[in-house]
């Protein structure tokens, strides 16, 4: 392999591992970097949308009304579970992560007893192409650009829009907010239920790639949590930047050692960061902007 086709593959690897790391800490970073909500089911939501994206899709509506439909499921899911139990627990945060672990645990026997110990899934599309020696994914590179596009749109969300004003007052000083007239009840449901579905556009775009059994939301959380903690409670100041550096790490240390030494890569380094920077990158950043 001459170093244009190592270059290529090394680059390649760190865009799979980025758009992995972001897609799945996303919503994470809206439920629990934002609001503080230690959200255990986390991976279920994701599990919900990819279940629902690969139903619909063996409906026979395309793969991208059925990754639309998983992401407003898990949205809609995520109303009822904040109406239902998070919003009795915002001042608990031990008893929510109880309460989020009972709901992983009845999200993932539930799918076990209704669907079954996997399901069918959905064929990769778009195919792949050749690059010297090995073939690569097609699909990668689109949720590469699906995670590029999910950050944007945050940031859009976040800055530009009344609604985002709204969210990070609510959640920065509530009673300020509530004596203002906010609805703080509703901004808090809305933005659970955004990254409940942020969370169900992951397992929806994910469904092509991976065999869908109930316990699929393991595979996603770890990772999430490791990207969250370390960015810090900024949802694209500290997703973006900690997902790139946990992307090199994961993708030098896999290449290197394989997949078992990623993910102690990735431990190793969230114990760093965290040691040097204890509020996260995002909280680095906005430090030192003051």
């Amino acid at each position: 392999m001459d170093i244009a086709t190592h270059l290529f593959s090394a680059l390649y690897q760190f865009g799979d591992a980025f758009a992995f790391l972001v897609l799945s800490a996303c919503g994470l970073a809206v439920i629990f970097g934002m609001m503080g909500v230690i959200n255990l089911a986390h991976g279920e939501f994701i599990m919900c949308g990819a279940y629902v994206t690969a139903t619909t899709v063996h409906a026979g509506l395309p793969l991208p009304l059925g990754i639309l439909a998983g992401t407003v499921v898990s949205a809609l899911v995520g109303v009822v579970v904040e109406l239902a139990v998070i919003r009795h627990l915002y001042d608990r945060p031990l008893d929510t992560i109880v309460a989020t672990w009972g709901l992983s645990l009845i999200a993932t026997q539930g799918t076990l007893i209704m669907v079954g110990s996997t399901m069918a899934g959905v064929g990769t599309p778009f195919g792949s192409f050749q690059v010297g020696d090995y073939s690569y994914s097609i699909y990668r590179i689109v949720l590469f650009c699906a995670a590029l596009g999910v950050l944007a749109a945050l940031y859009a969300l976040f800055n530009w829009t009344r609604f985002g004003v709204l969210a990070r007052a609510t959640i920065q000083v509530p009673h300020m907010a509530a004596a203002l007239g906010v609805d703080t009840r509703l901004i808090y449901s809305l933005t659970f239920a955004c990254g409940a579905g942020l969370a169900g556009l992951a397992g929806g775009l994910y469904a092509p790639t991976m065999t869908l059994v109930p316990t699929m939301g393991a595979t996603f959380i770890m990772e999430a949590f490791v990207t969250v903690v370390i960015g810090g409670a900024d949802v694209f100041l500290g997703t973006a930047p900690a997902g790139a550096v946990l992307a090199v790490v994961k993708s030098v240390m896999t290449s290197w050692q394989g997949q078992l030494f990623g993910q102690i890569g990735l431990l190793v380094a969230v114990i760093i960061v965290v040691r040097v920077l204890p509020k996260g990158i995002s909280g680095f950043v906005l430090r030192e902007r003051t």
